[in-house]
């Protein structure tokens, strides 16, 4: 049967804002308190997924969460009417109202890991959303999120859904950001690759120092057992702690594969040589790594153009694809790379551009953006259609972020109660568009 590799990209919500949340990530810390564009940011993640769609690959939209998360302020002893709890928190704690307004989940790599049926046990589509505990803006995203992917793969003799792992450090989940899968056609049993920053229950390993290792082996070793899969089938591998400590706080700033191709860092993984034998002597002799030498991209150039956070895709045409932020083209070093490699045929037939100019800003570039799930010809018919993007549904939200954004938002507009009743009315009218039904906890309180 024939199989696919989509990508589900997620909408940027009505509170895309920089507030600086995010401790190891540079561009977030960069640009804390800068104003932000909303409509701006969500028109240009919408405007990739079009183009992606447009070139033959199947391309869903995972919606935004609900914020500001009225719900978790109260938890922590604000109370009153929603607008005195945002005033209150506003007033008493602004960086905790921040965290709450987040548009965070925008970066759906870090929503789930996702397991093919070609690949688990019981041959379903095995989903686990991401704990996220190291940054409690994004920690308390996890229920809404699988609401959100349950709505959206329905079918439970298709899918499988797990409960994210234990929201404790010794279990740090940061999802697929960690996570990629090597095959050689999409339907084929893979090879999942597994990426973790640190060993919670053995301090005998190396760690970094500076910044945090968000994802921890044991997680690793969680969501396998969970998804089904053959030990045989599995590599486990470790970032490189220095380069963690450079900003590279996701593996997939410094490297991306697809089905039999690996595109990244020298310095990306500890012990790299050992990571790339036990991936060809499971892939197989067709494996390819095309590594990038520290001469040619520097790990600041890495971090700053986000060179490895791009998009590897498969084309139907059989073409493999890179999809760049603009910032790589304007690296002077990462573009002479990238103008070299295509020169050389290296494995990498084209690259394609995007402006994602406000998503970068905060931190996240084209693979942060995207959920990647592959489906079978039955999987795919079975997912919720009304998430699927086309000419229709691309004009339909665009229209609605139209009417429903605004043109810019500071950090000082978080304590705006008016923001709230924007971003619910917002969110309804999608779940509405995409069939969700009930997700948010405003549509079920």
């Amino acid at each position: 049967m024939k199989a696919y590799e989509a990508n589900f990209d997620g909408l940027v919500g009505p509170t895309h804002n920089y507030s600086g949340l995010s401790f190891g990530n540079v561009a977030s810390a960069k640009n804390q308190a800068a104003p932000s564009k909303p409509k701006q940011a969500a028109k240009q993640g919408l405007a990739k997924m079009k183009a992606l769609a447009d070139m033959g690959l199947v391309q869903g939209v995972l919606a935004p969460q609900e914020r500001p998360d009225v719900f978790t302020l109260r938890r922590l002893g604000f109370s009153g009417s929603d607008s005195d709890v945002i005033a209150q928190a506003a007033k008493q704690a602004p960086k905790v109202l921040a965290a709450c307004c987040s548009a965070s989940s925008m970066w759906t790599a870090n929503a789930s890991t996702v397991s093919p049926s070609a690949d688990t046990a019981d041959g379903r589509v095995h989903f686990t959303p991401a704990n996220l505990t190291n940054k409690f803006h994004r920690s308390i995203e996890h229920e809404t999120t699988g609401r959100i992917l349950q709505a959206t793969f329905a079918d439970e003799r298709y899918f499988a859904h797990h409960a994210a792992l234990p929201s404790v450090e010794h279990y740090g989940d940061e999802g697929a950001a960690n996570h990629t899968r090597f095959c050689q056609q999409y339907g084929d049993k893979g090879v999942e690759f597994f990426v973790y920053g640190r060993h919670a229950f053995d301090s005998r390993h190396p760690a970094p120092t500076t910044f945090p290792a968000r994802h921890t082996y044991e997680a690793c070793e969680a969501i396998a057992r969970l998804h089904q899969l053959d030990g045989t089938h599995t590599v486990m591998a470790q970032q490189n702690p220095a380069v963690i400590d450079q900003g590279v706080f996701h593996n997939d700033v410094i490297a991306v594969g697809n089905r039999n191709v690996l595109f990244c860092h020298q310095q990306a993984f500890l012990d790299q040589q050992a990571v790339y034998d036990e991936l060809t002597a499971k892939v197989g002799d067709t494996f390819k790594v095309i590594e990038v030498p520290t001469s040619a991209v520097s790990i600041d150039d890495a971090v700053n153009s986000y060179l490895f956070n791009s998009q590897l895709l498969g084309m139907p045409s059989g073409e493999t694809v890179l999809v760049l932020p603009d910032e790589c083209r304007q690296n002077k070093n990462v573009w002479a790379y990238v103008e070299s490699m295509l020169a050389q045929k290296q494995g990498i037939d084209r690259v394609e551009v995007f402006d994602l100019k406000q998503s970068m800003a905060n931190g996240g570039g084209p693979a942060c953006l995207r959920l990647r799930v592959v489906l079978n010809d039955n999987e795919l018919k079975a997912v919720n259609a009304s998430t699927l993007m086309n000419e229709e549904l691309f004009e339909r939200l665009n229209t609605w972020v139209d009417f429903h954004y605004r043109d810019e938002l500071q950090e000082s507009d978080l304590a705006d109660p008016q923001l709230l009743i924007e971003s619910r009315t917002a969110l309804d009218e999608l779940t509405q568009i995409l069939q969700l039904g009930s997700v948010y906890p405003f549509q079920r309180d």
